[in-house]
């Protein structure tokens, strides 16, 4: 299932949001102090073109959280707000529930990058 719920997601604009990460990633690290913060942006841009069968586990530690807060004030809280919005638009009809889930899952990956990590969902 989660595979053609991927083709899906890719066709419906996860192509889009995936390719707008990367080119974020791409101009964050062209300082080296924003290496860090690129690193994320290509770990959200591959699970922007396939969410579905993959879940994020966060850890609690400090510099995750001060990070995270410094991501916030930047640029953070404006990817989230466009993520949320989208998942909401898709949540208008019945078959796209699924995606809007998808939706939530990137608005709150965008507000907390640091300390995620990206894994195979298990059952």
């Amino acid at each position: 299932m989660s595979c053609l719920g991927n083709v899906a997601w890719f066709l419906l604009g996860g192509c889009i949001q995936g390719i707008s990460w990367a080119l974020a990633g791409l101009l964050w690290c062209c300082t080296i102090v924003g290496i860090p913060v690129g690193i994320q942006c290509f770990k959200l841009a591959g699970l922007s073109f396939f969410p579905f069968g993959k879940e994020v586990v966060y850890s609690g530690k400090v510099s995750s959280f001060l990070l995270n807060l410094i991501w916030i004030l930047v640029s953070g809280f404006w990817l989230a707000l466009v993520s949320a919005i989208v998942g909401i638009l898709y949540c208008i009809t019945i078959i796209g529930i699924p995606f809007g889930i998808q939706c939530f899952k990137l608005a709150k990956l965008s507000l907390m990058p640091f300390g995620a990590v990206v894994c195979p969902k298990t059952l």
